[in-house]
């Protein structure tokens, strides 16, 4: 007796049974082919790999740009440090288009007192320079003696006086970069004081004047002098000036319009190939 084979009666095979197959074959969750399925497909993660060497990136630029800074920061001080030091061994001031010098640190002549012949101011003014060091060093010396240093070498600059008000005048004379100035500052004076000590660099001092008012008259400068070591200008009286008065100080002088990034400077820029 022959037996007939069972078989299984399977549904036939349709067109969407083949396209839900391949869709679960490439991951878009059973559904047909189409923009749904796209968005539904699987994307690629970001690994702990990949987040480990965007930190790397991100931490190797932030330690690039702060290496330049410092760079920078070392080539700007050297390139002042390297013109101070060549300024200082060119030997005396250069004397301007104008007549000015550049930032000199001789002692000015006292205001009111008559000029001679070329030779003979040369020869003076070398005598002057010589008499204001050594009482300059007398000076020092007897601050050393009481162990204190004197105002012109301290960091700051003194408390005895305080300015109240500045009336500033500048010349520029673009033709070879300098300029002329004057200043009016009035003090007050809190402490007794013989020394008025300001802040001065590169400056030749044509001349000093101290009033107490119009009609009181003027105090007698004995002698002034910069110094060079804290760029300080110093002004020694006759007489210390008096408390709870008022005082104007009168300083007329000269310099260059400097090249770097120090007091009155001049900078350039170039549009449509032209400087300017």
């Amino acid at each position: 007796m022959a037996l007939e084979e069972k078989r299984e009666k399977r549904p036939p095979v349709t067109p969407m049974m083949i396209e839900e197959e391949a869709a679960l074959r490439n991951g878009s969750r059973g559904l047909p082919p189409g923009p749904w399925a796209e968005a539904a497909g699987p994307r690629p993660r970001t690994t702990e790999r990949h987040i480990a060497v965007h930190k790397r990136l991100v931490l190797g630029f932030a330690v690039s740009i702060l290496a330049l800074l410092a760079v920078t920061m070392i080539a700007v001080l050297l390139s002042v440090r390297f013109e101070e030091c060549g300024a200082a061994a060119d030997g005396p001031p250069r004397a301007g288009g104008n007549g000015s010098l550049s930032g000199a640190a001789r002692q000015s002549p006292g205001a009111g007192q008559p000029l001679g012949p070329p030779e003979e101011e040369a020869q003076g003014g070398e005598a002057a320079a010589a008499a204001a060091e050594e009482k300059e060093e007398e000076a020092e010396e007897e601050w050393q003696r009481r162990r204190e240093l004197p105002p012109w070498a301290r960091p700051r600059l003194p408390r005895h006086l305080r300015p109240l008000h500045y009336n500033l005048m500048l010349s520029a004379f673009m033709e070879n970069f300098t300029f002329s100035g004057e200043v009016n500052v009035q003090l007050e004076v809190r402490n007794a004081s013989r020394y008025i000590v300001l802040h001065a660099h590169r400056m030749h001092i044509e001349a000093v004047r101290v009033a107490e008012d119009k009609l009181a008259g003027g105090v007698r400068v004995a002698r002034s002098f910069l110094y060079p070591q804290t760029q300080v200008f110093v002004v020694v009286l006759n007489r210390s000036l008096e408390v709870q008065r008022s005082y104007n100080l009168k300083i007329i002088y000269n310099a260059l319009i400097e090249n770097e990034l120090l007091g009155f400077f001049r900078s350039s820029y170039v549009l449509h190939g032209e400087r300017r």
